[in-house]
């Protein structure tokens, strides 16, 4: 199995997403000790925004200078690692009710016409089905179903609607939230996060 860890908080060793998807990757390799890791840390090392002419070379547009060609081998590789992955695993905190600059960032480089889906005469047609979709999502606050400030997830549900459109079906969340509220409050969500790893299916 090969397994594609991407994280992007800012934290460091202080990040409740970065605990939980690496506590996922432990859990999913123990499984499977034939498992392949291979690591993005969008913090570490950006992506920084999308350029144009990084975006005409998604579609096809050979760059003109050496900065723009070593960008869109980067780029490149970033796109053949998402593909080549059974298993994605993104640590995704919420910043502000999105998602974190860097992931999206990282996100840019893999919806690309041709490769990850098509349009067709009867519309979209994801072209990444197949792969098993992960995520350990982090939040401050309370914003899952339920809850008054439900509206402004615009994190959970820009990753299944993102990774939906590429024709991804299989996605999970574990999710910790209420994190900024209290220690007490932070402990509860993280050792319930926890046990739903053990839970995981390799």
């Amino acid at each position: 199995m090969k397994l594609l860890h991407v994280d992007a908080s800012i934290l460091g060793d202080q990040s409740a997403s970065r605990q939980l998807s690496s506590a996922i990757v432990e859990r999913l390799s123990a499984a499977n000790p034939a498992t392949a890791v291979t690591r993005y840390d969008l913090a570490a090392e950006p992506f920084g925004h999308l350029t144009g002419r990084e975006f005409l070379a998604l579609r096809g547009t050979e760059p003109e200078d050496a900065a723009a060609r070593q960008a869109a081998r980067r780029n490149a590789a970033a796109l053949d690692d998402f593909l080549a992955a059974d298993v994605i695993v993104v640590g995704a905190p919420m910043y502000n009710f999105s998602l974190p600059s860097q992931l999206k960032a990282w996100l840019d480089r893999l919806a690309v016409a041709g490769k990850t889906f098509r349009y067709t005469a009867t519309g979209v047609e994801g072209l990444a089905a197949g792969k098993r979709i992960i995520v350990a999502s982090s939040r401050g606050g309370f914003h899952s179903d339920g809850y008054p400030t439900n509206f402004l997830d615009h994190q959970e549900r820009y990753l299944s609607g993102f990774f939906g459109f590429l024709g991804i079906k299989d996605i999970a969340f574990i999710r910790a939230e209420g994190l900024g509220i209290s220690p007490e409050s932070r402990s509860a969500a993280m050792a319930a996060a926890t046990a739903e790893i053990a839970k995981l299916a390799a």
